[in-house]
């Protein structure tokens, strides 16, 4: 059935282009829902033309084939993972070692659920999050056979009834997705004040989407559509009965469900940007709500078609080059997304075109290697065949090809031992420069504010000894005594210098080091919104923590009320706090245009109040070294930027530091 190559070749394609760019294929994900069909059809094809052959299924040979067929690639693209991330990029050892090792016991997909790591997360560098469907197929491919077995066992002309069932499972299966999936904007940041989207389990935040998605039982709909397909539609009986002479309406119907999968795949998407809220993922009702059964059903349709040996469709979509992708759509699958993260070196950035032909360039030539000297000769047992020849033909050549492989094997094991411990012992470090700037941005600030916490400290007991016809204070008669110390109040008192106040959100956070070296208190955290902008300000006004200058920046994280700024202006009268600046905000976002205009209405109601234009600065490109997001400050120039601009317009210009271009 080359048609069906030409299927998971166009499934593939997909998938590879929306995990390049997804504003190019929107649902180009929704490639592996094609892929979990195919494979619940020809999966459940094999376990009953075995049964009809042999009257049983041999569950080990089938779990054999299965393993010859898909380990050894995985094992191969692991290893070289590894070796990368100890030579390479050894910073990234730490946070990437248990997916290493999710991806050898095939549970990927119940790794990234329980650790947070789905497609919505925002880790910088995640090279092994595509396989989380690998891992729903292999668990599939260790159950369903032995369901299958007992299927079978009470009788092949139950497999109507059972199909209709499968049929009705997938229907549950989409009624209970649609039922859990929960709508509207869910913070990436499960906090025990906002947990809106997320299950709690054992103490740990579960996104209750991404659970949907990459969960085994949740996606296992178009697995059992596949297989009920496969009980009452053979490909060798259709030329056996009055199906034989349908082949254009096949074609028909095939291409309708073509036209259904490439809507689909147009006009969904898995998670769009939060409405509200910078850190925030919003995701698509329609996916969640019948979009995967949808994109099942006309995947049936389409095998319908392609199954069928006089299809029009069958033969187009067998064609050479669909044929050699989708015979290759394993190794491509594989390889595609390491390469990508290689590049970008972080998740949620998006590959230009001249990117993505280098990733292709890179990806194909590895995929035929693969395909070559991996893949196929595990799957046909020729390793083993040419292994046995050798040793039947013993000569001096023989005897060379064997140290050649035992210095090579030798070496290999050598590199992959090392990587391997190097990985296992490595420190679990941040990866990316926003991630280690806010982590370093929070540490100084903890440290700050343990400082201010400390309490006074007073000076120790002195022990003195009375003289001759000294007095001892009531209380202390005796020879020795201890006295407390005494304060000689100065004549006059000196004024009260108060350090200036920074409070912000992780933008400022990234720049922390560079404001406190200019004598800053800074106050700021990542994914906070104006209402805790606000509470910070008054509790600081409440400690008499203000001086005569204090910085703000807010309304990058969400939409922010004219209340709330003017909330925050009430701790800060003009008498007492004559210089407050503002920062616009600076991110692609719907609500930052309305709270820059809110910003900028500031000056002319409150006396004291200036504005600093971040976002301006940005957007006419002045500020070297914006992180990939566009948003966050990613290099030491462009956090001295940042705080030069906030020197310059308090008037300390001796504070600027120069920049340097990194």
């Amino acid at each position: 059935m080359p048609g069906l190559d030409g299927m998971r070749a166009l499934a593939v394609v997909a998938v590879m282009i929306y995990h390049a760019n997804h504003t190019w294929l929107s649902g180009g994900f929704l490639g592996v829902e094609v892929f979990f069909v195919i494979s619940g059809y020809l999966i459940t094809l094999l376990l009953i033309s075995e049964h009809e052959r042999s009257g049983t299924v041999d569950l080990r040979q089938f779990w054999l084939r299965r393993f010859r067929r898909l380990l050894p690639a995985l094992f191969v693209m692991l290893g070289l993972l590894t070796v990368y991330l100890a030579i390479g990029f050894s910073q990234a050892r730490g946070r990437v070692r248990g997916d290493i090792v999710a991806g050898v016991g095939y549970v990927s997909n119940w790794y990234q659920i329980a650790v947070g790591a789905g497609y919505t997360a925002s880790e910088a560098f995640a090279p092994l999050r595509h396989l989380w469907s690998l891992a729903v197929e292999e668990q599939f491919y260790l159950v369903w056979p032995l369901v299958m077995l007992l299927i079978l066992r009470r009788g092949r002309h139950r497999l109507p009834r059972v199909a209709v069932w499968l049929v009705g499972v997938a229907v549950l299966i989409t009624v209970a997705v649609a039922v859990l999936y929960v709508p509207g904007d869910i913070n990436s940041v499960c906090t025990p004040g906002d947990s809106h989207g997320y299950w709690r389990i054992a103490g740990r935040c579960i996104s209750v989407n991404d659970a949907l998605y990459l969960g085994t039982f949740a996606r296992a709909g178009g697995l059992m559509l596949g297989a009920a397909f496969a009980m009452v539609w053979r490909p060798l009986a259709l030329l056996r009965g009055p199906m034989r002479t349908k082949n254009r309406l096949l074609d028909l119907v095939g291409l309708l469900g073509l036209a259904i999968v490439t809507f689909m795949a147009w006009h969904t998407h898995l998670a769009e940007p939060a409405l509200t809220m910078l850190t925030g993922s919003r995701f698509d009702p329609l996916l969640f709500r019948g979009g995967l059964f949808i994109v099942g059903v006309a995947t049936v349709m389409m095998i319908a078609a392609v199954s069928h040996r006089r299809s029009m469709l069958g033969r187009i979509l067998g064609m050479r080059p669909l044929r050699w992708v989708g015979t290759r759509s394993y190794g491509l699958y594989l390889y595609h997304w390491p390469i990508y993260q290689i590049i970008r070196k972080e998740a949620g950035r998006s590959l230009s075109w001249w990117q993505f032909l280098l990733a292709l360039a890179i990806a194909v030539p590895i995929t035929e290697l693969s395909y070559r000297l991996v893949e196929t000769p595990i799957r046909q047992g020729r390793i083993g065949q040419w292994l046995r020849d050798e040793a039947r033909r013993p000569s001096p050549e023989v005897a060379r090809r064997r140290r050649r492989a035992a210095a090579t094997g030798l070496c290999s094991i050598t590199l992959l031992g090392f990587a391997g411990v190097s990985v296992a012992m490595a420190p679990n470090e941040c990866v990316g420069t926003v991630e280690c700037a806010s982590e370093a941005g929070s540490e100084l600030v903890a440290a700050q504010t343990s400082v201010e916490a400390a309490p006074t400290t007073t000076l120790p007991e002195v022990t003195t000894t009375l003289a001759p016809g000294d007095v001892a204070p009531a209380g202390h008669e005796g020879s020795a005594t201890t006295l407390a110390p005494t304060t000689v109040p100065p004549t006059t008192e000196a004024p009260i210098v108060r350090a200036p106040i920074a409070v912000g959100e992780s933008v400022m956070l990234g720049a922390v080091q560079q404001l406190q070296t200019g004598g800053f208190n800074v106050y700021a955290e990542v994914s906070k919104q104006g209402s805790w902008v606000a509470e910070v300000v008054g509790q600081l006004r409440a400690g008499g923590q203000i001086g005569d200058t204090i910085v703000i920046q807010t309304g990058t994280n969400g939409p922010v009320d004219a209340s709330v700024y003017d909330q925050i202006m009430s701790f800060l009268p003009p008498e007492d706090v004559p210089k407050v600046v503002f920062l616009t905000v600076h991110a692609d976002r719907g609500w930052i245009a309305g709270n820059n205009d809110l910003i900028h209405s500031l000056p002319s109601r409150y006396q004291n109040v200036t504005v600093l234009e971040w976002d301006a600065f940005v957007t006419q490109g002045l500020v070297p070294g914006i992180a990939g997001d566009g948003i966050h400050l990613g290099t030491n120039a462009a956090k001295q930027t940042y705080a030069n601009y906030i020197f310059d317009v308090i008037g300390r210009r001796d504070l600027v530091v120069p920049v340097t271009v990194e």
